[in-house]
């Protein structure tokens, strides 16, 4: 017994390091992914949406609070690959896990599910998990940048404005995606596969045209939102939304389509309203699809339950409603006038 405990003592460090160093890996991957593609306002260079908020608030929300120290790792990791180390990269570290770890925090306090089967899930990811949470990381790194002299006062309020939507459209975009995961289960049938196949084959061919454009056909994109939130809820919608706003990045980095012509503050608003706005009608509507279908299988399960009982309630009644007497419901040897 001693033994099965100093072993089971010993697994629980090797397997928090093994989770750290992957969660550190993630994070890290999904900084250089987004740091593919940036843009520069007032002199400060931003990522439209980083990617690495996302992958922390999902790493929390699936292994707890030992993930945050992988967070950590990875911030600096990629911190560390763009800049020398210097001790005022540490505030940035600690903002960019604080954040992720107290949307974490609020999320649970609230009673989120990871399912984000409700609706209320859903609200709760949009205010408290990308919108609140990642005020922390944007208010704590532009702060830095004014304290030590990289960035004029005055910048302040746009770098900070661009580095706070870019950590919510992360958690918008990339959360709910990886959240799906630890919940995949066996494939669909072949008719649904059919179905996958149709709408991945026009999303292919719709949102390239609609992302890079002259004219302004953004708009298309929606209805392929609405279908994918319809026939395959979150998992399909969210996929087509992450898809349509990697596009619509590359674009807007390229200033070519919808964004050509544009100044650097104006191509920055509308390629963060667009994937905002994307972002939240993904996600809200399959959330409504979600819970709607949910209670509708309550009420069915309800129903057929109730249906039971009554059949179970009815089956010793006599044919054609003749009453039951009383001395019909003794048994033949308790019955006076049985022979």
């Amino acid at each position: 017994m001693a033994a099965v405990v100093a072993t089971s003592d010993l697994r629980r460090p090797a397997v928090f390091a093994v989770e750290t160093v992957a969660v550190a890996l993630c994070y890290y991957a999904a900084g250089r992914l987004g740091l593919m593609r940036e843009l520069v306002v007032e002199g400060a260079v931003f990522t439209p949406v980083w990617p690495p908020s996302g992958v922390a608030v999902a790493c929390l929300l699936i292994f707890g609070l030992r993930s945050a120290a992988g967070i950590a790792l990875g911030a600096l990791l990629v911190i560390l690959s763009l800049t020398a180390f210097r001790p005022v990269v540490l505030c940035t570290v600690a903002g960019n896990t604080a954040a992720p770890v107290c949307a974490y925090l609020m999320l649970r306090k609230v009673g989120f599910r990871t399912d984000l089967a409700r609706l209320r899930d859903g609200l709760a990811l949009v205010f408290l998990g990308a919108l609140t949470a990642m005020l922390l990381s944007s208010t704590t790194g532009v702060g830095l940048l004014v304290a030590i002299g990289k960035l004029a006062t005055d910048s302040f309020w746009h770098v900070w404005l661009a580095w706070w939507v870019g950590d919510a459209m992360g958690v918008l975009l990339v959360t709910p995606v990886l959240l799906l995961l630890p919940a995949l289960r066996r494939p669909p049938p072949l008719a649904r596969w059919k179905e996958a196949a149709g709408l991945t084959l026009i999303t292919l061919g719709v949102v390239p045209l609609a992302t890079h454009s002259p004219v302004s056909l953004l708009f298309l994109v929606y209805p392929l939102l609405v279908w994918a939130a319809l026939r395959f809820r979150l998992a399909g919608s969210m996929l087509c939304a992450l898809f349509t706003s990697v596009l619509a990045t590359i674009a807007a980095t390229d200033e070519v389509g919808p964004f050509a012509g544009l100044t650097r503050v104006e191509v920055m608003i509308k390629l963060q309203a667009f994937n905002g706005t994307m972002a939240l009608t993904a996600l809200l509507l399959s959330a409504v699809i979600t819970e709607q279908r949910n209670t509708r299988r309550s009420v069915e399960r309800a129903c057929q339950e109730l249906v039971e009982v009554l059949e179970h309630l009815t089956a010793g009644e006599p044919e054609h409603g003749r009453p039951v007497k009383e001395t019909d419901r003794l048994h033949p040897r308790d019955n006076p006038r049985s022979p």
